[in-house]
């Protein structure tokens, strides 16, 4: 299980901000975030709700308290709505149809890297 030091920190450094930036976009300073990364110091309930929001994640992800994984058929409707949500069912590789021969851990990886595509698109709108 993932720390949320760790979390925190992988997120950020996903986002490619310095700490220091973070830092000032929390409104705290680099060496209390050092300290939550470092897991040295925990943030308080307003901070993980805030944090949470920046990088538009739940609490419990932060935590490292993540669900059991879905099942594959479940998987694949949790793409199928992203997909029609963002309107780019034209594409191809988004036929879901083309998806039920993959294992549930290739279905898993592909919804983690969609999610990941919408959420650099939403932080680029948001900036």
């Amino acid at each position: 299980m993932s720390s949320l030091g760790s979390n925190i920190k992988q997120l950020r450094e996903r986002e490619n901000i310095s700490q220091k930036d973070f830092a000032q976009k929390l409104g705290v300073s680099n060496v209390v975030l050092s300290r939550y990364e470092k897991d040295e110091r925990k943030p308080d309930y307003d901070m993980l709700k805030k944090i949470a929001d920046y990088f538009e994640v739940s609490i419990d992800f932060l935590l490292g308290r993540e669900e059991k994984t879905m099942a594959k058929e479940d998987t694949l409707e949790e793409v199928n709505k992203l997909v029609k949500e963002y309107g780019i069912e034209q594409f191809g590789f988004f036929d879901i149809e083309k998806w039920k021969d993959l294992s549930q851990e290739d279905i898993e990886e592909i919804k983690k890297h969609f999610e990941y595509v919408v959420f650099q698109a939403k932080q680029r709108n948001k900036n």
